[in-house]
């Protein structure tokens, strides 16, 4: 059995990983770091990310943009801005560009460019594939607590050093390291290699993890439903899941699938869909308006030959009109479904139920689309766990945790990546400080 050693393991070399080897080197550099990486290929969730471009980050990021504990979120974000992070990737070569949506992408609009990047900044680090791991657990030697002067220089009093930790992988191998950070993402995009293992790791050095389910993640309606004909229409909504009360709201563009529904609304809200059983997902197709503003309008219209097809014309794509007006999806079963009657003409019923159907709609989703096609996974390994200012184990000495393996997910357009560069940076930059108390 080949026995390796070193000064930091990191397990998992996606962004959250690569950013806290590059940060752990730039720390220490003279520490052997290894990273590893259970695929075949290094980065495979950059390079599909903002459809091959890879959304970086977003121009604003704070706390309210995730799902989690929202001050210990913000304590994390606080130490590398959204500025730091631009300049970062800057130093690294890789020039971002600022979208009409306020997302942030390099402005060659192709991922590869920043995995390479990062891969470039990770020089020294001993940088693994096919290195799946499989167990970690504490060793009871430890290095002399004694040897704790670098290059003549007093860093800080002696301590006792704690325990190193033993990785063992799948090839039957093990790993021996001063600190060890877990980076092995969530269950998102299995593929890719983040099969959700890395829960199983943290939970048997003592840590817990909250539920896991997809998020940003497509919706599956109910078969056949007339939504699923308009495959490859958008339109901006609001989408609420309802349960009683409205739990949670996202506004944004809405995408028709065959399936059912997909685009940034939908995958926003998907989350707060699959975390609430037996809610309600409803659709406002006008936003900004009520019932009592769109009957308002409705009532006020001046023009005697507005029909229900020209009020909602410049308001919704063409082919969602004709649809919903198609079999008097509107005003079922009542007259007028073909939207040529007169608004003027229309009985109070008939007025009501077409205002409903606009934004009140409710969306059949029967279940979503799985793991599979989740840009990114919800719960995980609790942030009261963690020490948010090194990114160190509340549970188990000399390990850290960064990227999704944590209980927080963001929205679209970038936020989870903010993250994990955020997260990444402080344990690589802690893992790396804390070395010197072993005489590294």
């Amino acid at each position: 059995m080949t026995v390796t050693t070193c000064d930091i393991a990191i397990a998992g070399a996606g962004a959250a990983g690569l950013t806290a080897a590059i940060f752990a080197r730039a720390v220490a550099p003279e520490a052997r770091i290894v990273a590893l990486d259970g695929a075949p290929k290094i980065g495979a969730k950059i390079l599909i990310s903002g459809g091959g471009r890879c959304n970086v980050t977003h121009d604003v990021v704070t706390s309210v943009d995730f799902n989690g504990n929202p001050n210990a979120i913000a304590k994390v974000l606080r130490t590398f801005t959204v500025e730091e992070t631009v300049a970062w990737f800057a130093s690294m070569g890789v020039t971002l560009k600022r979208e009409e949506t306020g997302k942030l992408f390099p402005t060659t609009d192709r991922a590869r460019t920043v995995l390479d990047a990062l891969l470039r900044a990770c020089e020294g680090v001993e940088v693994r594939t096919n290195a799946r791991v499989s167990s970690c657990h504490p060793e009871r030697e430890s290095r002399d607590p004694g040897a704790w002067v670098a290059q003549g220089t007093c860093i800080e009093p002696p301590i006792p050093p704690g325990p190193s930790l033993t990785l063992g992988m799948t090839d039957g191998s093990r790993i021996t390291a001063s600190r060890v950070i877990l980076a092995t993402g969530g269950r998102s995009v299995p593929k890719t290699g983040s099969d959700g293992h890395g829960y199983a790791i943290a939970r048997s050095l003592g840590h817990s993890t909250t539920e896991v389910f997809p998020a940003l993640v497509p919706l599956i309606v109910e078969d056949r439903h007339w939504l699923t004909t308009l495959s490859g229409t958008s339109a901006y909504v609001e989408l609420s899941v309802v349960a009683g009360k409205v739990l949670a709201r996202q506004r944004g563009s809405m995408l028709l699938t065959h399936f059912g529904i997909s685009g940034p609304a939908a995958l926003d809200i998907s989350r707060h869909w699959i975390a609430a059983p037996g809610a309600r997902l409803v659709c406002n197709f006008l936003p900004g308006e009520t019932f009592e503003s769109l009957e308002r309008a409705i009532l006020e219209e001046r023009n005697p030959r507005a029909t229900i097809g020209s009020f909602l014309r410049g308001r919704l794509p063409e082919r969602l009109i004709a649809a919903l007006l198609e079999g008097g999806r509107l005003v079922r079963p009542l007259p007028g479904a073909d939207g040529t009657s007169a608004l003027h003409k229309l009985t109070k019923d008939e007025r009501r139920r077409i205002i409903r159907s606009l934004v009140e709609l409710p969306i059949p989703v029967v279940r979503d689309r799985g793991f599979d096609y989740a840009e990114v996974t919800a719960g995980g390994v609790p942030l009261s766990e963690i020490d948010l200012a090194t990114m160190a184990s509340r549970r188990c000495e000399g390990l850290f945790l960064c990227g999704e393996i944590l209980d927080v997910d963001g929205r679209i357009g970038g936020y989870n990546f903010q993250w994990a560069w955020a997260g990444g940076r402080l344990a690589g930059i802690h893992a790396a400080r804390s070395l010197h108390r072993l005489g590294v």
